[in-house]
């Protein structure tokens, strides 16, 4: 009964984005339609809603007549991971991708006002339009509640390395991301529409903007710490694809949050927010079609059907190419007469946006090529780390010294004179922070060096900044601390990724019970091997005594092997101490005999700064969205 309720409150969701979408295009009464559209995004929100409430109803009371949740679940799974196994595979994963589409839209209903109804309507038609494609995408060739009968005594179980804590948020987070890019593309393109780009449009796209980067910043940052700990590798970035096709939404929204500014304050770059905004959406849909559509190999690919992947380059092509035809035809009439100096903020943000959109290009070759190339019977051709290193940590250590440039310049025009003085002071802080850094962690290579030194200088900046607020009396924002948070945790990303790729200790130990090894400042001993059970699985445990050199014991640790019951694949569970300043990383191997193990230690010096400054950058665009006030403060 609830899961049939599910069902039919999935379709009327869909019936209902055809309304919402249909309404503000068809009717000459712009208020009226506004009205129907906004009462269509809130109900339809309601029944998205109620739709995948009643599929989780099914995985907690294990109806294993629903096909999706005897392929998903199993009647030991922990009701947490019943829970989480609604978006543990495909068809549920989007069921939770279009519920947070509707969210977004029923969010902006409620929060837009201010904005013409004729905006409005058409900004909730173009999300109504998008609903309705993946609405039929999941109702056609992906539907959660599709029945099996007979119904199977048990189900299959949800996939072991999904079966963490992490992965409870990591999903819903990532596609908070993605989705809300969808709102400032709507409301973009409703402004082309109009045949016109107001500020007031500008001004409200930029929070929702800042809402989905911050919440795809968490959503990467959680799945980076996820893999470091569970997949027992203690790399916290591999470069995978679907890895990638988070980063690119990342990176061009980053760009697009900047871009807003000029548009907004200064009537500049107009034609290229709203590219921006056009591809930061397409990008969020490149991500779906490469997680769903089965062309990848990886830990977060699910579907292997070609038919869905047609489905979603379909839907790519139905969103993307009618917005740039949209662009192009509407181009002219977005032409400013603003104009500014090459020394003007202006500038700064501008090349910013090309090192943002430079380090996008590069992960989009870098992703699809090797797809492209096995498509078209290239060969096969794998694309790794040293390509994306060698070309994105220039363009990234360029963006730590615009970072710290950009904000001491002024709109339209500024003088080199005023500057100097300033930049001596950041260059001269800079150079005594890195001496002092180097030589007290004892770190002369030159790739250190150049981290090192442009992250400080762009750090200088910060209370630079703030002091020259002061004393020109000028008020501070909150879209300014936030700017300023924001940019703080870039740096502090910046450095954590130097020292942890730069500096730590690897090794593979063969150990006995008993038996001691050394890295870095420890000593560890293998103590024993006991057994344990847990709810669905049986572990094998290790426990191992750290030490200081000097024998001072510090904790005990307790990596594992699991063996779950319906997987015939050992999972590893990596035990950690983690400091403030490095993390003691250890991961069972395979057992080499009967009291023989092989283990890996790693000690990675300031890892865990990588996420503490992920968490800053979330914050900052928590921060940035608040206040009414004129938001190029933040630039």
């Amino acid at each position: 009964m609830i899961i049939a309720l599910g069902h039919y409150a999935l379709w009327l969701a869909g019936a209902l984005a055809l309304i919402q979408a249909a309404i503000p295009a068809l009717l000459a009464d712009e208020r009226r339609a506004c009205a129907i559209a906004v009462s269509a995004a809130k109900t339809q929100a309601a029944l998205f809603t109620l739709s995948i409430a009643a599929l989780a109803y099914g995985f907690l009371v294990n109806d294993f007549s629903v096909r999706y949740i005897a392929s998903h679940s199993n009647s030991l799974l922990p009701w947490y991971y019943r829970v989480t196994a609604v978006w543990g595979g495909h068809e549920g994963s989007l069921l939770l991708w279009i519920t947070i589409l509707a969210w977004w839209a029923a969010a902006f209903a409620a929060k837009s006002r201010d904005l013409p109804d004729a905006v409005r309507g058409k900004t909730l038609a173009i999300l109504g339009y998008i609903s309705v494609g993946f609405t039929g995408f999941i109702g056609f060739t992906s539907n959660p509640f599709t029945r099996i009968l007979p119904a199977p005594f048990d189900g299959a179980d949800l996939n072991p390395l999904l079966q963490d804590p992490g992965l409870i948020l990591h999903p819903p987070l990532l596609y908070t991301g993605y989705v809300g890019f969808a709102v400032a593309y709507a409301i973009i393109l409703a402004n082309l529409w109009q045949g016109r780009l107001d500020t007031l449009s500008l001004r409200r796209a930029r929070p929702w903007t800042l809402a989905a980067w911050g919440a795809l910043t968490l959503g990467i940052a959680l799945g980076s710490y996820w893999a470091y700990y569970e997949l027992g590798w203690g790399g916290w970035w591999f470069w995978d694809p679907v890895e990638n096709a988070s980063l690119m939404p990342w990176l061009i929204g980053a760009a697009l949050i900047h871009s807003l500014i000029v548009s907004e304050k200064r009537g500049g770059l107009r034609t290229w927010t709203a590219l921006l905004a056009i591809s930061a959406f397409t990008l969020s849909l490149i991500g779906t079609f490469l997680v769903r559509s089965g062309v990848l190999t990886s830990v977060h690919a699910f579907a292997a059907d070609p038919t869905r992947g047609v489905y979603i380059l379909a839907l790519i092509v139905a969103n993307t190419l009618p917005a740039l035809i949209l662009l192009i035809l509407r181009a002219p009439q977005l032409a400013s007469d603003a104009r500014h100096s090459l020394l003007a903020r202006e500038t700064g943000i501008l090349a910013n946006n090309w090192l943002l959109a430079g380090a996008c290009l590069t992960v989009f070759t870098g992703t699809l090529y090797p797809l492209l190339a096995d498509t078209l019977n290239l060969g096969k051709i794998s694309v790794g780390a040293p390509y994306y290193n060698r070309l994105i940590v220039p363009l990234a250590l360029a963006s730590l010294i615009l970072l710290a440039v950009g904000p001491l310049l002024r709109w339209q025009r500024d003088r080199a004179r005023r500057l100097l003085p300033r930049l001596a002071i950041m260059t001269t802080v800079a150079a005594l922070a890195t001496l002092a850094i180097c030589h007290v962690a004892d770190a002369w290579q030159w790739r250190t060096i150049t981290a090192v030194a442009c992250a400080t200088f762009a750090a200088s900046a910060i209370p630079l900044d703030y002091l020259d607020r002061l004393r020109h009396h000028i008020p501070a924002s909150r879209p300014y601390h936030g700017m300023q948070l924001a940019h703080l945790g870039y740096i502090v990303l910046a450095l954590a990724i130097t020292a942890a790729n730069q500096y730590s200790i690897e090794e593979d130990h063969s150990i006995k019970e008993g038996a001691s090894v050394n890295i870095a400042n420890y000593r560890l001993t293998l103590m024993e091997f006991t057994a344990e059970k847990g709810p669905n699985y049986s572990a094998t445990v290790g426990k191992i005594l750290v030490q200081k050199n000097d024998g001072t014991p510090l904790t005990v640790l307790t990596p594992s092997k699991r063996q779950y019951h319906t997987s015939t694949m050992p999972m590893t569970e990596s035990a950690r101490r983690v400091t403030a300043t490095h993390d003691l990383y250890v991961a069972l191997g395979e057992a080499i005999n009967a009291d023989t193990w092989a283990i890996r230690i790693q000690y990675k010096p300031y890892i865990s700064w990588i996420w503490i400054g992920g968490l800053l950058m979330a914050l900052g665009a928590v921060l940035a969205m608040g206040g009414r006030r004129a938001q190029a403060d933040s630039a």
